[in-house]
């Protein structure tokens, strides 16, 4: 069963955002030349867990869910509805410290081709980090620092997190995620449950953070698909729960911050 949280967080964080980026945090390959600094309305960082603790088909479900994702036509019509607006998408895989690999550089996704292109990409990456503990802060400064010079400039940037555990090495997320939101980066949250039960609750006080975070949950890999997907049109439209094609998941609800549920959603 997939359940759908929503943090919106009032506050960003005291920290000022770092004056130098975390480092390795580069691209793969140089931008597009043609692309510099080219307007789009996201710029998107999806951040793949791929620590020991994730099994090879756990791996796999979420590659997966992430490829059918880009060919769903809910997905599909969040992308006609931006209206000749363009998104910008890259791939990270993370684990411990030092080990965050850009499998798919930045890519300019402006109409349904774009998105197909995209799909294809993902259900051919290959696994490039298969071992290491759980740095997720880590991850976030990697994928922060992957909008400094990737040729676009979004009206909102977001770094779209997935992890079945809380971090157990490295900086501290909430470090991270204060510094990142700082900059004006929003970073929401997707937290498969199979391993640690409570680990949602672990993402949304110390994960999620910036404009308009939100977290989703999955019950396990298996659930993983339709929880990107909802995920990714949210991300693409910027809209509500309730706005999204089909409405809320049934038996959703809408959590505050401290992790109290604050209505039930139908």
């Amino acid at each position: 069963m997939l359940h759908v949280a929503l943090w919106v967080l009032g506050r960003v964080g005291g920290r000022t955002a770092a004056a130098a980026l975390t480092a390795g945090a580069v691209l793969a390959g140089p931008p597009d030349v043609a692309a510099q600094d080219r307007p789009v309305e996201l710029e998107l960082v999806l951040a793949v867990d791929a620590s020991a603790s994730v099994q090879r088909d756990e791996f796999d479900l979420q590659v997966r869910g992430l490829a059918q994702a880009f060919r769903h036509p809910a997905v599909l019509a969040a992308l006609d509805a931006l209206d000749g607006r363009e998104v910008a998408v890259t791939v990270v895989q993370w684990s411990s410290p030092g080990r965050q690999h850009v499998a798919i550089p930045w890519m300019r996704i402006g109409d349904r081709a774009g998105a197909a292109a995209l799909s294809a990409k993902l259900a051919r990456m290959p696994r490039y980090v298969t071992s290491g503990g759980t740095a997720t802060g880590q991850a976030i400064a990697f994928a922060r620092g992957l909008f400094g010079a990737n040729g676009y400039r979004g009206a909102r940037r977001v770094i779209d997190v997935s992890g079945d555990g809380r971090a157990n090495m490295g900086r501290h997320p909430s470090a991270a995620r204060d510094d990142a939101a700082a900059a004006g980066v929003t970073i929401n949250g997707l937290a498969i449950l199979n391993e640690e039960k409570n680990v949602d609750r672990y993402y949304a006080e110390h994960v999620i953070g910036g404009p308009g975070a939100f977290l989703m949950t999955a019950a396990d890999y298996g659930a993983f698909a339709r929880a990107i997907r909802r995920k990714l049109v949210r991300e693409i439209t910027g809209s509500g729960i309730a706005a999204l094609p089909g409405g809320p998941e049934p038996r959703s609800r809408i959590v505050g911050r401290s992790g109290r549920e604050a209505a039930a959603v139908p």
